[in-house]
This record gives C-alpha cells, structure tokens and sequence, in this order.
C-alpha cells in the first residue's frame, strides 16, 4: 500500500466513487464541535427494477436510515456527503482502493491499496433472485392463472405484493408438512395414503392453491385439498380454476364448516381470513378431527366487541377502535390458549407486513402431546375471569374442552 498527500483528494475520491468500477464509499468518524446526524454513511451501487441505483445508508444513534437515489442523481448526492464532517473516507472500487484519512490539524492522508473487491462486477444484492418457494422467474401455469404472472413468466409490477403474500404463507405453512430435521413431520418418509388438507371458509382459496402446487408438483407429495364455503358463488369461480389447470386432485363444496363432514379426517386444518366466528369453527373443526397441525389467518372478529368491559380499561374501552383492537388480540389469545390446552404447541407470527395488510397475524399449531395443558388452563380460566366472557372457541369444542377449565 502506497502512501501520498494531495490538495485536490475531493477530485480523487469523486472519481473513484462516480465511476462505473465503484462498489463502494465508507465515511465515518466524524469531527466537529456539533454532534453529528451520523456517525457513519455507506454508499453502494444497487438495482432496482432494471435501473442502476445507489443505495445509501445513514447510521448513527442506534438507528439505520436508508435512502435509494438514481444514478444520474449520485454525483450531487455524493457532493452533499463529502462536504460533510467525515475525517475517514474509503472508497473500494473493481481497480482498487482509496482510503482518505484528515488529522486533528487538517492534514489529509491519501493511502491506495490493491481492490479489496477485485475481478468482475459484484452481482448488485437486489439484483439476486430471491429463493421463493415459488420461483419469481419462469412461466408457471398457477400463477399465470390467476394473473400474478404474465405469458413471459415475469411476474407483473401490479402484483408484487401478493406474489409475495403467497410465498410468505408457504415459507410459513410448508415447515409443517416436510422438515429435514427436527421432529415428526405431517409427511413421513413413505406416506401409505394422499396427505388430507381442508381449507376452511377457503373463498377463492389462491393461498392454499399454491401450497398445493408446492407440495405436490415441487415436492413431489401425494396431497389432496377440499374446500368449503358459504358462497356458492367462490366455490364454482374454486372449481372453475381447479379443471383450468387440470388438478383432479381437488375438491370444493358449499357448505358450512360446523355441519360439513369430510371423507376422510384432516392431516393440515387452514382457515384464512375467514369472518369472525368462522375462524373458531375451523379451529375447533381440526381439534375434534385430530388433526396434526392447524393454520388459522384470523379476520374481522367481532365476538367480543361489546362484551368485555373491566373498571381498569374505561380510557381504552370509550374509544371505538382501541376496544375493537384490544377485543382483536383478546379474542386471538384465547384461540391460542385453547389451542395449547388442547396439546398443540402454537404460536401467533406475523403473516406479511403490516404495511400490506392490517390482518396480517397468522395462528400456527402443532399436536404435540394430550390434551389438558395445565399452565394454558389456569392462564385461560384467569383471562376469562377478569374480561367475564365466555369465548366461542368454548361453546364450539364443548365436552372436549369442558374438562380442563
């Protein structure tokens, strides 16, 4: 490493950082009398949506901001970033290094090295493919089916969020059927029968259309799906989709969840966004079959909106929407009480972001071990006591359940 003194450095690292070799500029330790935004900048070529970008991170205080800029708009950017505090400059480019160093009295030290990212072009990070159950690239029949790709196989701009809501709820659900590890899988290594997944309420059931797509065409598992729902209308658009793509292997039917008896017991439950009530229909639906695991996407609960009431809640309970957000939560934690007391392990995840979707918590379960959880019990009876209400998980599972609270 070769060490010079310059009075143009700002030209220097300007270069190198505008330049079609750049990788990227590290600044930091800043110098000054005022506290500065940000104890370090880091600057990096990016794409995004087929353009060039720099993305841009401001870090300091515990905090992380980031900033993408086009890159016709990279060299002011880069004029306002050097301008600023920053004593210590790094810039690592494809044809080598440059670290830039200013003292206490105003000396700058310029030092060049050998490229620490040397040979080709890095593959930009948001240029990767993303390993997504279902692939973003090439032609898929399922998803051109329901319009999130188009004939090119590219998935389109106006569907992004739902391709992913669609892998998200794979890469959530898929660990209960097949595992390399751990414990007992739905799915054992030589399965003597299809594995039987019902879908609760299913509407126009894309969710668990392309779990079924996964499981059976990627993961080679011999699956059958039946849905049921109130409307009749969703179920024919459900049948109509399913001899589109040919998957003989699916049935649907009008029906409702309490009253409909399926061929054969459920292995996997799933229930998503069905309203109200009907989530508890499913949950319990999949208890009293047995079922090995359950999937529950709540919606629109409106159980306990007006029943619960407590001396200690009255500034909550005045206001319409932090009573219905708390009812939400009360109403979803004794679904998972339930669950527990029932012996499935379970938790309560985030299903997407909640910039997607105010209904974005998902309800998974496991049948671990026999019913009568004690813990669960005693913390169900206490909530049940406190709110005084009865929930409808209760009533639904009734003389399976009665004996534990």
């Amino acid at each position: 490493m070769s060490s010079t003194h310059s009075d143009n450095w700002q030209a220097m690292v300007r270069e190198a950082a505008i330049g079609a070799a750049f990788r990227r500029l590290t600044l930091s330790a800043p110098a000054g009398a005022a506290e500065p935004p940000w104890e370090k900048i880091v600057a990096r070529p990016v794409e995004i949506r087929s353009d060039r970008c720099i993305q841009v991170t401001y870090s300091g205080g515990g905090k992380n901001n980031v900033r993408n800029f086009r890159e016709r708009e990279w060299p002011r950017q880069f004029d306002d970033l050097l301008a600023g505090p920053f004593t210590q400059i790094h810039v690592q480019t494809a044809d080598g290094d440059l670290h830039i160093r200013i003292t206490r009295k105003g000396r700058v030290l310029i030092s060049k090295g050998a490229p620490s990212v040397a040979g080709p072009a890095q593959a930009l990070p948001h240029n990767r493919t993303k390993d997504y159950p279902l692939p973003a690239d090439g032609p898929d029949s399922f998803l051109e089916a329901i319009g999130i790709k188009n004939q090119r196989g590219e998935v389109r701009p106006s569907m992004q969020a739902k391709f992913r809501q669609i892998n998200a709820f794979i890469g959530l659900v898929e660990p209960l059927v097949v595992r390399s590890t751990g414990d007992e899988p739905l799915v054992p290594a030589r399965l003597p029968r299809p594995l039987e997944i019902l879908d609760c309420g299913c509407g126009s059931a894309y969710l668990t259309f392309a779990l079924h797509h996964v499981l059976v065409h990627s993961r080679r598992i011999r699956a059958t799906l039946t849905g049921i729902d109130r409307n009749r209308e969703v179920i024919e658009k459900c049948l109509a989709l399913r001899d589109q793509l040919g998957w003989s292997d699916l049935s649907f039917h009008v029906a409702d969840i309490g009253a409909f008896r399926p061929a054969n017991p459920p292995d996997l439950v799933l229930s998503l966004h069905a309203c109200d009530t009907a989530t508890d229909e499913a949950i319990a639906k999949g208890i009293l079959s047995n079922s090995r695991a359950i999937v529950a996407a709540p919606c629109c609960q409106h159980e306990l909106h007006h029943k619960i009431k407590s001396p200690h809640f009255t500034a909550v309970l005045r206001h319409g929407i932090l009573r219905e957000r708390l009812a939400d939560i009360l109403t979803d934690t004794f679904r998972a009480l339930a669950l527990q007391i029932m012996g499935y392990r379970t938790q309560v995840v985030e299903f997407v972001s909640a910039d997607a979707t105010p209904k974005n918590l998902l309800i998974r379960a496991e049948r671990t071990q026999e019913p009568g959880n004690a813990d669960a019990a005693r913390e169900y009876v206490e909530l049940k006591q406190f709110w005084n209400v009865e929930p409808a998980i209760e009533g639904l599972l009734g003389t399976a359940f009665r004996p534990f609270v």
